[in-house]
C-alpha cells in the first residue's frame, strides 16, 4: 500500500508533513507514526487481506485515514496498489 500525508492542521509531533508518501503494510509500518499505525492497524489488517466494509464502493482502492492526535489532525491516504 502506498501511503501520502495529505494535511496536517497544527504540528505533527511525529515530524509529518503534507507530501510525505511511504510505503506500507501490517508488517511494515513505513515511516508513520507508532500511535497512528496502531490505530490504524485493524482497518489496514483488513484492506492487506482482501477484506472489505459494506459502505465502500466496489473497486474502492483509496482510504482516508485520521491521526488519533485530534489537537495536531494529520491525514493520510492509503491507496491499495495492485498486485
Amino acid at each position: 500500500m502506498l501511503a501520502t500525508i495529505v494535511a496536517v492542521k497544527g504540528t505533527c509531533n511525529a515530524g509529518h508533513e503534507s507530501g510525505d508518501r511511504f510505503t506500507l503494510s501490517c508488517r511494515y509500518p513505513g515511516e508513520l507514526c507508532g500511535y497512528f499505525f496502531h490505530d490504524i492497524f485493524p482497518n489496514l489488517s483488513v484492506i492487506q487481506h482482501g477484506g472489505a466494509y459494506p459502505w465502500w464502493t466496489e473497486g474502492q482502492n483509496k482510504f482516508e485515514y485520521h491521526c488519533p492526535d485530534r489537537h495536531n489532525q494529520v491525514t493520510l491516504l492509503v491507496e491499495v496498489l495492485a498486485e
